[in-house]
């Protein structure tokens, strides 16, 4: 006969504190899912398979420079993907805008 396990019970906090923790982890998730560039986010793994891969052949091939700035890219690519889209700036205005526009006031 096997001896019995011995087990803790979670407290309440530590219970919550699994709960927000969840909660949290859900709301990124539907943030995620609401970006706008999420077709993009969707393609960065393929691409950065496809980076490693070149930086090792680069690598092998003697080439640790193209190696190097392929890493170098890679890591800028990851901070940019982390980071949320910024808005769109408005489009200049043309000429067609000022025929528009009420004349100034002098």
């Amino acid at each position: 006969m096997s001896a019995k396990r011995s087990s803790t019970r979670r407290s309440d906090e530590d219970r919550i504190a699994a709960l927000q923790a969840r909660i949290e982890n859900l709301k990124n998730k539907l943030e995620q899912k609401t970006r706008p560039d999420q077709v993009v986010l969707r393609e960065v793994p393929k691409l950065e398979r496809k980076l490693r891969r070149f930086a090792q052949i680069a690598q092998e091939n003697g080439r640790s420079d193209i190696a190097n700035s392929t890493v170098a890219f890679m890591a800028g690519l990851e901070r940019m993907v982390e980071t949320p889209p910024e808005p769109t700036r408005r489009a200049r205005r043309t000429a067609d805008d000022f025929h528009d526009a009420p004349p100034a006031a002098l």
